[in-house]
């Protein structure tokens, strides 16, 4: 990987990495709503392929879940703008500051675009109702980490326009990659100590007998933010088998702590069972709690004004073979169809999605083909 990596940044560096324009036009235009992993892929193909491409960002800047979603300690911005210079320069047009259904009506974006690919991200974050939730400084995870790198992006954090953990008692409730990526930001803004509560079983150092090759590998991982908080404050964060019972308030509407209980988990008839053991109750001090439980699926309004059906699971409902939603000329991909995944999931949904979207204009007459190219859609 770091050879890889160094011979991309080689590249970049000695200019052998240049956009490409395309050879020719075919005169249909594309609007692409969300500019994260599967929006940009899919518009890099698009516009090679001839077709006229407008990708629409609500956010300030583009890469969505790439540019806030992931820390820059993880994931430099400058890989991403680098990257974003090449579509722009390659002829892909980028609106940012642009939500659509809100700043641009949906009925205006349908009329003056041959195709629309929705590619909006799992945005909506699964809460903890719990009693306390409704207190001061108990935030989602994504929260934290936009405004922190927006900040950072924006005035070095000088602008103190983010949540600040300096000097604080940190609880991160959540033990995926955005909790790692919390207990990280946390530990770089000089939190006093930070906890990362785990409702599951703590996985097994090995492959289990269950658990065979091809099957990804369930096994104990230590990521950089465990590391980086086991250096800096002698222990693992982690506790795992450990349930939220209620936050803690202060007296002032503020948080002060979080209650947990230990529980077992139990497999019968195949299906694991989980009860809290009476006995293992533990406050922890908390100045700042973040929720960092996964995503549930995209936002509703934006599919509800196209007109576009949502699937069982609260995703926009999108066959897997072509990418069509139930509206004639308007696909989806990515998370905000698939469901939360990784980052080359939506690259890959984005290509799909790609493929599709030329099928079809390939078989259908352009709304705007008497529209030159010079006179995009505004």
């Amino acid at each position: 990987k770091d050879i890889e990596n160094s011979i991309i940044d080689i590249g970049f560096e000695k200019g052998w990495v240049q956009s490409k324009q395309p050879s020719f036009r075919t005169g249909k235009f594309i609007a692409i709503i969300g500019s994260g992993p599967a929006g940009l892929t899919a518009a890099d193909q698009l516009n090679q392929a001839g077709h006229q491409v407008t990708v629409f960002e609500r956010e300030d800047r583009i890469g969505g879940l790439l540019m806030y979603g992931i820390p820059n300690m993880k994931l430099s911005k400058s890989i991403i703008n680098r990257r974003i210079e090449l579509l722009e320069d390659s002829g892909i047009t980028f609106k940012t500051n642009t939500d659509v259904g809100v700043d641009v009506d949906c009925q205006e974006i349908t009329k003056k675009f041959d195709a629309i690919l929705l590619a909006t991200g799992s945005t909506i974050p699964h809460d903890l109702h719990i009693p306390g939730r409704e207190l001061h400084g108990i935030y989602f995870a994504m929260e934290f980490l936009t405004q922190h790198t927006k900040s950072l992006l924006n005035s070095s954090l000088s602008d103190n326009a983010y949540i600040d953990t300096k000097n604080k008692n940190v609880i991160v409730i959540g033990g995926g990659d955005t909790g790692t990526d919390c207990i990280a930001t946390a530990i770089r803004q000089g939190c006093k100590s930070i906890v990362n509560i785990e409702l599951l079983p703590k996985p097994p150092q090995f492959r289990d007998k269950s658990n065979p090759w091809p099957l990804w590998p369930n096994i104990l991982r230590t990521d950089y933010g465990h590391e980086e908080a086991i250096a800096i404050f002698g222990d693992d964060p982690r506790v795992y088998e450990t349930s939220s019972n209620s936050f803690i308030d202060n007296g002032n509407g503020e948080v002060l702590g979080l209650e947990s209980q230990s529980v077992a988990w139990n497999k019968k008839n195949g299906q694991w069972s989980m009860k809290k053991i009476k006995g293992t109750e533990t406050q922890w001090d908390a100045d700042i709690v973040l929720l960092a439980m996964g995503f549930s699926g995209p936002e509703k309004d934006l599919p509800e004004k196209f007109g576009v059906d949502l699937n069982k699971q609260a995703n926009i409902a999108a066959s897997y073979e072509s990418f069509a939603t139930n509206k004639t000329g308007i696909f989806s991909a990515g998370d905000c169809r698939r469901g939360q995944s990784l980052v080359v999931w939506a690259m890959n949904e984005g290509r799909g999605a790609a493929l599709a979207i030329n099928a079809f204009l390939q078989n259908k007459k352009s709304k705007v083909s008497e529209r030159s190219i010079k006179s995009e859609p505004s």
